[in-house]
């Protein structure tokens, strides 16, 4: 049976992650949001109660989910719509969750991951089959009874679909067969009942059909029918147990293969017969829904993770939206916070609002500390939780989907390191260039800083230059101020013959007394990083040499 919950027509199994993901979840700060998509924010009366410890196994799978991009619209409204069924129904997908997890924990317990391969001990293996098949079909039998309850409410095809497929494949009639067969071959699983303060056991009742040939010989044996009856437990070697073993021998329908030992060692022949008889209903079952409860866990632990996304959100006061897929060329979006610093810090962050239409690349310049390199992230890890199908931090995002997502930001330079920082940074971006297609976008926040202005707005100028003839979308921090001004000359050329040069640019927004607002907004690239505002936070107004001292 198929989960179809991360993907309309497909389980999760290999999917294709970005190029370069560590760099993307180094980059953006992404560690911090797998975490906090495994803890659970509790609220009561609106204010947080408690946030429970994290998850591991929600950690892991966002982990996995996140950096593995839909490409395609359908995909990514597909989870929108799941999620929020999920975020209207929390108890339905904290449930499932649970159960799911149950399930395979218990399963653990029975040897998951160990298997079993020799089977000498055939009565052992026999007992963890029928065992194994009790939990799955008492799982099934749950998780069957959640979907029905949820079912009217739900609005997304995938968890319709899901409710329609368990009603289909686990229907009533297939229960009760799975019911029926458990209570048939429980003779197989130790363990007695107590009925009114008598003990009682489990006890086999076989079936077979064949001939009896001279000296007690059996041919043409069929096996017919293994079942169980529940009878009162006496001690085999009491005096009661064997008087009970002899009459039973005189029954004209029957006879005591104790009493006959050429026919004692026929019977202890067939045992392998009887196991597999036995087995080969479990077998079937539990292959048929393996695989799924270890999907339903993984695909479950995205949605969870997804609806404590939203607790913090909720926690910080901030806006969500489901994000809104368009062309390649336009980025738009209205108080935009950079999520990742917001659970961070525990604060809401100034938010941006930007328009960005028919533009390849963006180039942002300004005051330093006012806000760039935060945007930029912002941008980023909105555009990787739209491509896992998440609600981002924005009242509205909209963007195209870029499969080739790229980050470079400039890196402190460490003991692994070894060459220079400039030539660790040419590599990377080599790197980059070498993987490129036609829906890649570059995310730079301070590249080719590490040498020279000069030498790196050089770089900078071939590099992003080439890139964006390309066709390439960027969009670049950079602090380099002769390569920003030698852009914004040739844009300012092809505009006035009449040309769309594809490039916008954008500055960190500086009142007149030098404080940072912490907004971008479309300018002139500044050619000044202010610089001596820090100096005056940091040292104070600097004095001038008027000649007076020595």
């Amino acid at each position: 049976m198929n989960v179809y919950l991360l993907y309309k027509d497909r389980e999760w199994a290999g999917i294709k992650k970005y190029y370069d993901a560590k760099s993307i979840v180094q980059d953006l700060g992404l560690k911090t949001l797998y975490t906090n998509a495994g803890k659970d924010v509790v609220f009561e009366n609106g204010s947080v109660k408690n946030i429970k410890d994290q998850d591991a196994f929600i950690y892991d799978t966002m982990s996995k989910v996140m950096v593995a991009p839909l490409v395609t619209k359908d995909e990514i409204v597909f989870r929108q719509e799941i999620i929020k069924d999920c975020l209207a129904n929390e108890d339905f997908i904290k449930q499932l969750y649970a159960e799911s997890g149950r399930i395979m924990s218990e399963w653990d317990k029975l040897g998951r991951k160990s298997g079993y391969t020799g089977r000498q001990d055939l009565a052992a293996w026999a007992e963890k089959q029928i065992h194994l098949t009790e939990l799955f079909a008492g799982g099934l039998k749950e998780i069957k009874a959640l979907l029905k309850k949820y079912h009217t409410f739900f609005e997304s095809e995938g968890l319709k679909a899901l409710a329609e497929r368990m009603c289909i494949e686990f229907d009533d009639e297939y229960e009760k067969n799975i019911e029926k067969l458990i209570s048939d071959v429980s003779f197989y699983t130790k363990g007695n009942e107590d009925k009114d303060g008598s003990v009682y056991t489990h006890m086999p009742k076989i079936t077979f059909r064949g001939k009896l040939r001279a000296g007690l010989k059996l041919e043409d044996i069929v096996l017919e029918d293994v079942d169980s009856e529940s009878i009162k437990y006496r001690n085999p070697k009491s005096t009661i147990a064997k008087i009970v073993e002899f009459k039973n021998s005189l029954a004209p329908n029957s006879f005591s293969s104790k009493l006959t030992p050429a026919i004692e060692k026929q019977v202890e022949a067939l045992e392998q017969n009887i196991v597999n008889y036995a087995m080969s209903f479990t077998r079937s079952f539990i292959e048929k829904f393996s695989g799924f409860f270890e999907q339903l866990m993984l695909q479950t632990a995205f949605y969870r993770g997804a609806v404590n996304l939203r607790h913090h959100m909720k926690r910080s006061g901030i806006e969500y939206c489901f994000p809104t897929v368009c062309d390649n060329k336009n980025l738009s979006f209205i108080e935009l916070k950079e999520f990742v610093m917001c659970m961070e810090q525990r604060v809401n962050a100034v938010g941006n609002t930007c328009s960005i239409l028919n533009k390849q690349l963006v180039i942002i310049t300004g005051a330093n500390q006012g806000g760039k390199s935060t945007f930029l992230r912002s941008v980023g890890i909105a555009q990787v939780m739209m491509q896992a199908g998440l609600p981002v931090a924005a009242e509205d995002f909209s963007s195209g989907i870029f499969p080739s997502l790229f980050t470079h930001f400039t890196r402190r330079e460490d003991s692994a390191m070894n060459s220079g920082r400039l030539d660790e940074e040419l590599g990377r971006m080599n790197s980059i260039i070498e993987n490129l297609d036609d829906r890649s976008l570059v995310l730079l926040n301070e590249s080719f800083a590490t040498t020279t202005e000069v030498d790196g707005s050089i770089i900078a100028y071939d590099i992003i230059k080439a890139l964006n003839e390309a066709g390439v979308k960027i969009l670049t921090v950079t602090h380099l101020l002769s390569f920003a001004k030698k852009m914004y000359s040739e844009s300012e050329e092809r505009t006035k013959k009449g040309e769309d040069s594809g490039i916008t640019f954008f500055c960190a927004e500086r009142k007149s007394d030098g404080q940072r607002t912490f907004k971008m907004i479309q300018s002139v690239p500044e050619l000044t990083s202010f610089g001596l505002d820090l100096y005056k936070q940091v040292i104070g107004t600097p004095k001038l040499y008027d000649g007076s001292e020595d």
